[in-house]
């Protein structure tokens, strides 16, 4: 079992710097491909990005909620021209270095939303996608 970058991902990056396998790539152009992505064919569900993750955005694929219940203020990250996510943020990631979103969504507390399209965006990266084995 591999685990799974959702929505919630705001590029930290913190994620792909502690992987041991380092399976975890940052989707580009992020305009399409907005978070990070996990290679299931390298992870090997150590589990050491979970609590590297400020956004909470890591979960084992297997335990991907369907109702997950927002805290005030985390956003929601989507390719460009997703309807209703027309919020741009602008942050930082772990080194400090901008991070760049032009389609996010601000949820409110409490909120539920299905994070679970999450696992198939993640297969069709490394499938169809611009996905690239992380380890060549």
């Amino acid at each position: 079992m591999t685990h799974v970058i959702t929505s919630l991902c705001l590029r930290d990056g913190g994620c792909q710097t502690v992987c041991p396998v380092e399976c975890i790539v940052p989707g580009q152009p992020v305009e399409e491909w907005p978070w990070f992505y996990i290679d299931p064919d390298t992870c090997i569900d150590c589990g050491a990005c979970v609590p590297e993750c400020p956004w909470e955005a890591i979960f084992p694929e297997d335990e991907v909620p369907a109702a997950f219940k927002a805290k005030e203020g985390q956003l929601l990250s989507m390719p460009v021209g997703t309807e209703g996510f027309d919020v741009v943020y602008d942050g930082t990631n772990h080194d400090g270095d901008a991070v760049h979103l032009e389609a996010t969504k601000a949820l409110a507390a409490g909120e539920v939303v299905d994070l679970t399209p999450a696992s198939a965006e993640n297969a069709r990266f490394f499938k169809d996608g611009p996905g690239y084995s992380a380890a060549g």
